[in-house]
């Protein structure tokens, strides 16, 4: 069992693993969870192995749990709508991302987009949400992300090009049905095909 200084650990990684979160889960509160669980974890790995690359191990591990709390935000979300429930706190996706442009309009297409990116995730299969995450998010690369997952890094390369034609499905079907309610939130002029992954 090797020896860390989880103080240094935490004040050294702890920015990757809250960005990691933030990113992901959109509000202080999830982000503070995940951040928590994220170095509980690190620390129960810590003890049944040597960890050579704590960045990249907290990394992972940040988004996995960010992940699995998107997928179980969206479960509640599903569960609040078919109980009626729509004042719910867990149906109300807040985004949060910041922008340099304080344009109210701009801030809500960011926001709406956002909202629907991280359900989309919510919807990929795990190992495609994790591989995705960790390149777009964190700018891993495809041998690091193979390392992290202990997969070949081609194996990466072909998760990745089918999270992203999933998430490319996914967001066209929520911009369609969109479309179908009368373009509710989408700004005039802006079309589906300008959302790329």
């Amino acid at each position: 069992m090797q020896t860390v200084d989880w103080q240094v650990i935490v004040k050294q990684h702890g920015p990757i693993v809250w960005q990691t979160a933030y990113r992901l889960l959109g509000n202080h509160t999830d982000a503070a969870d995940c951040f928590q669980e994220t170095f509980i974890c690190a620390l129960a790995v810590s003890r049944r192995q040597q960890v050579r690359n704590f960045p990249a191990l907290l990394s992972r591990l940040a988004t996995a749990r960010a992940i699995d709390q998107l997928r179980q935000r969206t479960r509640r979300s599903r569960a609040d709508r078919e109980q009626g429930d729509l004042s719910a706190p867990s149906t109300r996706l807040r985004a949060g991302v910041p922008s340099c442009n304080p344009d109210p309009v701009q801030q809500l297409e960011t926001g709406e987009l956002a909202a629907k990116l991280r359900k989309a995730i919510a919807q990929l299969p795990k190992e495609q949400a994790e591989i995705f995450c960790l390149r777009y998010l964190n700018g891993m690369s495809y041998r690091l992300i193979a390392k992290q997952l202990g997969i070949r890094a081609s194996a990466a390369g072909v998760s990745l090009h089918r999270a992203r034609a999933k998430l490319r499905m996914l967001l066209e079907s929520a911009f369609a049905a969109e479309a179908d309610f009368g373009g509710v939130g989408k700004a005039p002029g802006k079309e589906e095909s300008e959302v790329r992954l």
